[in-house]
């Protein structure tokens, strides 16, 4: 599942209210590269990606503020170019509205606002003494002070916690879906939520540890479904309803709360 904040196509050329955050652009292929994109690539502004299973070309604004400008099979990079000066209004706009979206904060001093298990907690001091703990709610975490930023520390524990309950998490409801899964990972992912491979491989981010428990149960909802369907099309979202029928709710506060976690 990736993390984008808005597509453009050839088709539609609007927001596709299913597609807004998890689009299915392809991972696999690799960067279309021509002189020009190799330029690009040094401080990539655009990137044209080509895409087999693509259609129609499509624009993307990723969460790092690189669009993607996907090429179909039969398109050319030439075509694709056009395609995006055609829609550079579109995609100053979106770009605008990225940047007015709320960010955490890059140093977690004593007494910051920290977004945990789904809400804003103030990193309040616990204990002192040569063990030092701080509280985010009724959780407590080990540092090594108070002086200093704490979210190196911090995250490192939110890390270890996400690689325990996320996989827990997924196999009880691997469980109760009747999908057959191989292997659950934790990862650092800077652009996704997760993914599923077509053998049965699900990766799951470590930041839906800090989310609220409905969105993390969607997430993985969505890449169990892709069991199903390894696609985003009206029979993978028909699947996603039967399992969780909350999940434009769910991308929604993604979309208006997934910049705080850096996505």
């Amino acid at each position: 599942m990736s993390s984008f904040t808005g597509v453009i196509s050839a088709v539609t050329a609007s927001h596709q209210q299913q597609q807004d955050l998890f689009n299915s652009a392809n991972s696999e292929a690799g960067v279309h590269l021509s002189a020009q994109a190799e330029i690009d690539a040094v401080r990539p502004d655009i990137i044209f990606q080509r895409s087999s299973r693509a259609l129609n070309y499509r624009l993307t604004l990723r969460r790092d503020g690189v669009a993607v400008a996907t090429i179909p099979a039969r398109g050319s990079e030439r075509e694709a170019r056009r395609f995006v000066e055609q829609h550079r209004q579109w995609l100053e706009r979106a770009r605008s509205r990225q940047r007015l979206r709320p960010r955490a904060a890059s140093n977690w001093p004593l007494g910051a606002h920290v977004l945990w298990r789904g809400e804003h907690h103030e990193i309040r001091k616990a204990s002192e003494g040569p063990r030092p703990t701080v509280c985010l709610a009724a959780d407590i975490f080990r540092v090594p002070g108070f002086g200093s930023d704490l979210r190196p520390t911090l995250e490192s524990q939110f890390i270890r916690l996400a690689k325990i309950e996320l996989p827990a998490r997924a196999w009880e409801l691997a469980a109760e879906t009747g999908m057959e899964v191989k292997q659950i990972i934790v990862r650092n992912q800077r652009t996704r939520w997760g993914s599923c491979s077509s053998g049965g491989v699900i990766s799951l981010n470590w930041r839906l540890i800090q989310t609220p428990f409905a969105i993390r149960d969607y997430i993985i909802y969505h890449e169990l479904m892709h069991l199903h369907e390894m696609n985003h099309s009206s029979r993978f979202w028909a699947h996603v309803q039967e399992v969780c029928p909350a999940w434009r709710e769910a991308e929604l506060w993604i979309k208006q709360n997934g910049s705080v976690l850096g996505l």
